[in-house]
This record gives structure tokens, sequence and C-alpha cells, in this order.
């Protein structure tokens, strides 16, 4: 059975004097690291949380950039590629020009040779035929 005395009282003031001393000595620093802790935390937390935005906004700023640099070198492209079928043109109306002149070239030669080449054989069929009517005749023409 529970007896109340003087040493429940005792019992009682030992159990404050405990608790005080341990909120001193133990609670109190515990709480005091927790806290700071918290603090230390929720402060990486922040520096994390702008680091994220400062790198998304990188990251955009970026995008941006390579889209750009995309257009500008899709336009660049183009316009060497416009400059490459210009100077195709102006190199093939060389080449044709060039062409068409070595082709007239060996058309005059050709009529020349043909020309050459009728004289000749005119000459040799006058010799033929004077030739052959001799033959023919058994005389001199």
């Amino acid at each position: 059975m529970l007896n109340i005395d003087y040493t429940l009282l005792i019992q009682i003031a030992n159990f404050l004097f405990l608790l005080l001393v341990l909120n001193l000595i133990a609670y109190r620093p515990i709480r005091g690291i927790l806290n700071r802790r918290k603090q230390e935390i929720s402060s990486r937390e922040e520096d994390a949380e702008g680091w994220k935005q400062r790198a998304e906004k990188c990251s955009e700023e970026l995008e941006e950039n390579i889209s750009a640099t995309r257009k500008e070198a899709i336009k660049e492209k183009a316009n060497i590629k416009d400059q490459g079928l210009d100077q195709e043109k102006t190199m093939l109306q060389e080449a044709y020009s060039g062409a068409e002149e070595k082709l007239d070239k060996a058309k005059m030669e050709i009529r020349d040779r043909i020309d050459q080449v009728s004289i000749s054989l005119q000459r040799e069929l006058e010799g033929f035929s004077r030739e052959f009517a001799e033959k023919i005749l058994g005389r001199g023409v």
C-alpha cells in the first residue's frame, strides 16, 4: 500500500531536481543542436533552391542561344547554298560557252577539211575520169 509521508515529498523534489539538471545538461544543448541543424538545413535548402532557379534560368538562356544560333546557321547555310548555286550557274555558263567555242572551232576545221578533201577528190576525179576516158577511147584526151 502507498503511504504518504515526507519521503514522497523528497521523491518529488528529487524528481524535479533531476528534471532540472537533465534539462540544463542534456535537453537544452540537444535542442540547441537540433535547432541549429534545422536552421542549417533550411538555409542550405534555400541556397539549393536559389541555385536550382539560377540553373533553370541559365538553361533557358542556353536554349535560347542555341535556338538563335541554329536559326543563324540555317540562314548562313541557305546563303552559302545560294552562293554555290550561283557559282555553279556561272561555271556551267562558262563551260557551255567554252564548249560552244570549241564546237564551233571543230565545225570550222571539219568544214575546212571537207573543202580540202573535196578539192583533192575533185582533182583526183578529174585525173581518174581523164584516165578512164583515155582507156575507153584508147587515145589521149
